[in-house]
């Protein structure tokens, strides 16, 4: 089962130290802090109470680094089913204590020991089972799965009053743990990958130890896929819960029945090479690649317990002889975002990029935006590139998806307003590489640079507006004239990206010339320079008086309208915008 990156809470800025030594060992997790007296942090709120709550209704596990009582006042309302509580820990501002609270059958007090560890401290664990029995019957280990917890607490209790348990089945955090152990005992817990209905003086542990290979399955509604997967399982005797992944070819990546497959039954679908899978002793399976991923995927030792061949679709099922983490074997399907890191830096950015860029593997851009976008986790890698080498970076990133990875390619402002997006999609198009097909591509939208500006001076894009770049290194000029001409013509508040550089600096006297044949010179022009970053500007001037000079590669221009308006405000700024309603 994967586990959830926790949200990390902060009340204060000395609590973040601590916040930071705990995120660094639990890679995908965010610190969350409160605004105005945290800075520096993955996500801010104003209300630590809704925050809780919000997180607890998702099931994010929560560390939450202050008093427990506040923790608990905030979540009591919610409380109501202990089996749908994550864990939820306080943890003291200077890491001395940490204090499992709500979770036990979500692994709350493995987390605790987790995070002691990390702080060089002992857990604060008052559960009594878990201190006498040196395990935690509740939530096993990763890779074993208990089906009935629903019996575990009255099961437990029995232990306590001196009953004795007989262990069928091998799993070493039981056999090495301090249960009552004793042949003969009336009490049972049972370790088997096969479908068994539990009793309540019986506890059932399945241990993820089946690997499930899936081939030929292009055409396979995803319904169907989930169905026939069922009926394979049932026919093999095998519960649900020991799956530990499902496996295919990569050239299946992206197939919608894999992908439903895998969220049904809640493990990861991983991909393997042809060339990479073993060689078939027996004769019966030669031709069965559906065997050979199995057992590819379930390792050394292990055996073939099932193969499925119903009209196009192959199934194969290996047992292995310890549970595995599927996510260690194999690729996963690639992931690729294109996200928007808004004029600036991380305040600017929204929850969602700032969580792509926290869980992706590898980051693709241009250095001064990657230098926007913040420091890398452990493990991460970044891949800088010329702001010039559009295409080409977007091909790079395509491959990088490919081979598995979750790469997060980074803009500034908003990806799809003259930037990556296009880029990506233009390269996927036109090189219609089929390896690209598979990839789970996403775009993450950013705040623009015309919004930035806008917003700095008022409202400006209040009514019906139009975009347009400068730049004719990919469009012709003759078509740039014709917009400008078109929009001036149509009366559209115009923003211009791209106005002017070293190489480009004659188009935008020429954009002045085409507005000043149809547009009054007293038009307000807002100039917004280096927007969110270290020496922005934003300056109003008239559409007469605006000059070439004042604008460069860093400057969004904005053009009002006729019905555009200037307010003077009483020390010496003004206001500017664009009245909803139009009047002639």
């Amino acid at each position: 089962m994967v586990r959830v990156p926790p949200a990390i809470v902060i009340l204060g800025q000395n609590s973040q130290p601590i916040a930071k030594k705990i995120s660094a060992h639990f890679p995908g997790s965010q610190i969350y802090g409160l605004i105005d007296r945290t800075s520096n942090t993955d996500i801010n709120f104003s209300n630590f109470g809704e925050t809780l709550r919000e997180l607890f209704a998702t099931e994010t596990p929560i560390i939450s680094i202050c008093a427990a009582g506040i923790i608990i006042r905030s979540l009591a309302p919610l409380l109501s089913d202990k089996r749908a509580e994550p864990p939820v820990l306080a943890v003291a501002e200077d890491g001395s204590a940490v204090v499992p609270l709500l979770g036990g059958l979500h692994g709350v007090n493995d987390l605790a020991r987790e995070i002691a560890a990390a702080l060089g401290v002992q857990p604060a664990i008052t559960t009594t089972g878990d201190i006498r029995f040196r395990t935690a019957l509740l939530s096993p280990p990763q890779g074993y799965y208990l089906a009935n917890p629903e019996d575990a607490k009255t099961f437990i209790s029995n232990l306590l009053a001196g009953a004795k348990v007989r262990l069928e089945g091998a799993a070493s955090w039981l056999s090495e743990s301090n249960l009552p152990i004793a042949p003969e005992a009336k009490l049972t817990i049972r370790v088997t990958e096969k479908a068994i209905a539990p009793t309540p003086d019986c506890l059932v542990y399945h241990p993820q130890i089946a690997a499930v290979a899936l081939t030929k399955i292009s055409n396979i509604e995803p319904e169907i896929a989930v169905s026939f997967v069922q009926q394979v399982l049932e026919k093999a005797g095998l519960a649900a819960a020991s799956v530990a992944g499902f496996f295919a070819l990569k050239d299946e990546m992206g197939n919608p029945a894999l992908e439903a497959v895998s969220q049904y039954f809640k493990v990861p679908v991983r991909f393997f090479n042809l060339s990479e899978l073993v060689e078939l002793d027996s004769t019966e399976f030669i031709e069965n690649k559906a065997a050979q991923l199995a057992l590819t995927a379930a390792g050394a030792n292990s055996h073939l317990i099932e193969s499925d061949r119903p009209n196009s679709l192959n199934c194969a099922i290996a047992l292995a002889a310890q549970p595995f983490d599927a996510r260690a074997i194999g690729i996963s399907r690639g992931k690729l975002a294109i996200v928007g890191t808004g004029p600036g830096g991380a305040p600017w950015m929204s929850p969602e990029v700032k969580e792509i860029l926290r869980e992706a593997t590898d980051w693709v851009g241009y250095k001064f935006y990657l230098d926007l976008a913040g420091t890398l986790r452990e493990g991460q890698k970044r891949h800088d590139s010329d702001n010039r080498e559009e295409i080409d970076r977007a091909r790079f990133a395509l491959d990088l998806a490919a081979s598995g990875k979750s790469v997060a390619v980074v803009s500034s402002g908003d990806p799809g307003i003259f930037a990556m997006a296009a880029a990506v999609f233009e390269a996927i198009d036109f090189d219609a590489k089929p390896e690209w097909q598979g990839i789970d591509i996403r775009v993450a939208p950013g705040i623009s640079a015309m919004q930035a500006a806008a917003a700095a001076i008022g409202a400006p894009l209040g009514h019906d507006f139009c975009v347009i770049s400068l730049s004719d290194i990919l469009k012709p000029w003759e078509i740039i004239e014709q917009r400008i001409a078109a929009a001036a013509a149509a009366d559209l508040v115009m923003a211009f990206y791209n106005p002017i550089s070293k190489q480009r600096n004659w188009q935008l006297p020429k954009a002045i010339e085409i507005l000043l044949q149809s547009r009054d010179p007293k038009t307000p022009v807002i100039l917004g320079r280096n927007l969110g970053r270290p020496g922005q500007s934003v300056r109003v001037c008239t559409l007469g008086e605006f000059q070439p000079q004042d604008a460069d590669m860093r400057t969004l221009v904005i053009v009002g309208s006729s019905q555009t308006r200037i307010i003077p405000r009483k020390y010496g700024d003004v206001w500017v915008y664009t009245p909803r309603r139009y009047e002639k």
